[in-house]
């Protein structure tokens, strides 16, 4: 065996990892293999240096002995011996099986029979209003799809005949090819893959086994779904190659908006107009829910944007037991389109506030004001 550095021969750091050890070894096995060097006496050697080199390093227990005691840990007497990892040129595709195997599919596995596809899964979108998603619904819907050939019963063949092993790969479905000292699976040209020959197709599917038709489906929605939920049809997909199980169909949820309730999670929003009079002197306002109308007790001096909880009138999600709440934000309108009477009426109103306690009256602007008045008086510092 040589004595150079195994690092030094595939070209990496005394850190490098396992991935970067066998991409090292790839390239140099291509470059040295003597396949491809024809009348080079090096390169066989070369190539069983590298190769060498590869064994031991990608080995953890040999890796180990090697970085302790370099090449004396394989010589006479050490871990498994000189000739553990000799190799001559008749194990070259043993060699490539094994390193370059996942690039093509795993060229030393047995082979098999192709396994006819499962059919694609379909997703259709489903616009729900508010009220649907919450309550629950049935609806019918049309989904253009693959169906199983009726006359061939999805055997592609016609009526009273049956397909027929594949002569050219032997109904493993795939062939390999040698390209130079490479291995290549492929799939079967003759029939594609499927292992299998159809001398007399469907007359309805042309050896498909499949045929386009618009499924009439009954879909259940349970209550509480919202954007984003998807429903699950199982079976309800495309129908599979030559009698292969049928993929899913996925009914994905979209809630339209609403003109009141704003929806987040299990709770509901809703904003609510009242006068400027219930707001000041308090009374009861109607409120709408999904169950009906209920009353709301507008407490004295209730100022705009005030919220109040409603427990239990939301939503019951469709993975819980309770029901969210309905939160009633309060907008206090200002009146328009005022008579002359009126105008002087709130004059009259509003000249009731002048004076030393006008600003008790209006929380807010007071202290509004005097936020104002601290931000003038800082900057004059």
């Amino acid at each position: 065996m040589s004595k150079r550095d195994l690092y030094e021969v595939l070209g990496v750091s005394r850190d490098a990892s396992e991935r970067d050890i066998k991409k090292a070894y790839k390239r140099l096995a291509m470059k040295f293999h003597p396949d491809r060097n024809q009348g080079d006496e090096t390169a066989p050697e070369k190539f069983k240096e590298v190769k060498v080199a590869y064994e031991i390093l990608t080995d953890a227990q040999k890796r180990s002995a090697y970085d302790q005691y370099g090449h004396a840990a394989f010589e006479q007497g050490g871990m498994g011996g000189g000739g553990g990892f000799g190799g001559g040129q008749g194990d070259f595709g043993d060699i490539f099986g094994d390193v370059f195997g996942d690039i093509f599919g795993g060229g030393r596995r047995g082979g098999g029979q192709q396994r006819a596809q499962r059919g694609s899964d379909l997703r259709y979108n489903m616009e729900l209003t508010l009220e649907e998603a919450v309550r629950g619904c049935d609806k019918e819907i049309e989904v253009p799809t693959l169906v199983s050939c009726d006359p061939c019963e999805g055997t592609g063949a016609k009526k009273g005949t049956s397909s027929s092993t594949c002569s050219t790969c032997h109904g493993h479905g795939q062939v390999q090819m040698r390209q130079g000292f490479f291995a290549v699976q492929q799939a079967c040209p003759t029939c594609h893959g499927k292992g299998k020959i159809i001398k007399d197709p469907c007359n309805s599917c042309h050896g498909e086994g499949r045929v386009q038709k618009t499924k009439t489906l009954n879909v259940k929605i349970p209550s509480g779904v919202d954007t984003g939920d998807r429903i699950r049809l199982s079976g309800e997909g495309e129908a599979g190659e030559h009698g292969a199980p049928a993929g899913d169909l996925y009914v994905q949820v979209h809630v339209k908006e609403h003109n009141i309730f704003e929806r987040d999670g299990n709770n509901l929003y809703c904003e609510v107009p009242v006068s400027f009079t219930m707001a000041a002197l308090g009374g009861e306002v109607e409120v709408p829910t999904l169950d009906g109308r209920v009353s709301l007790k507008v407490p004295l001096e209730t100022q705009t944007g005030r919220m109040f909880r409603m427990r239990g009138k939301g939503v019951k999600g469709v993975r819980t037991h309770s029901a969210g709440d309905l939160i009633v934000k309060l907008i206090v309108e200002t009146p328009v389109k005022l008579t002359k009477r009126q105008k002087e009426l709130l004059q009259e109103f509003q000249e009731s506030f002048d004076g030393k306690d006008a600003m008790k009256h209006n929380p807010k602007s007071e202290g509004f004001l005097s936020g104002v008045k601290n931000f003038f008086d800082d900057l004059t510092k």
